[in-house]
């Protein structure tokens, strides 16, 4: 597997947070492999897996580039993405074992600018984490 992701660069990260591809997914402006949605968030396939399961978790209301940019305001939407991992941990059937990952700028691999939190399993994951 190799150490950089595709599409990973600064430029990446100073788009606008409401112009991403996620952005677009999340109004309805563009179709995606939805796993689960309400009227805070959105959960889909990874286009790019790193396990045999890997999602996406987005908010709908909250559209912010990473975690330091969040404001006390945001909290109840971003408390929300881990309820709603719970809902689509058991709606999958994955409680044997699953990762969530938010990467947070160019060294932690980030790619697009939307918060945005990985859901992954159906592998055994290694210790510690890359």
């Amino acid at each position: 597997m190799s150490e950089e992701k595709h599409g990973v660069s600064k430029a990446a990260l100073e788009v606008d947070p409401s112009e991403t591809l996620f952005a677009k997914f999340a109004r309805g402006d563009l179709n995606c492999a939805k796993v689960y949605e309400d009227d805070k968030s959105l959960v889909f396939k990874d286009i790019a897996p790193q396990a045999p399961v890997h999602f996406l978790i987005i908010s709908k209301t909250v559209q912010i580039g990473n975690c330091h940019s969040a404001t006390v305001e945001d909290a109840t939407a971003l408390g929300h993405l881990l309820y709603v991992a719970g809902l689509v941990a058991k709606q999958e059937n994955l409680l044997d074992g699953y990762r969530l990952v938010i990467n947070n700028g160019v060294n932690a691999q980030q790619s697009v600018n939307y918060l945005h939190i990985h859901m992954m399993a159906g592998r055994k994951f290694k210790w510690p984490p890359g």
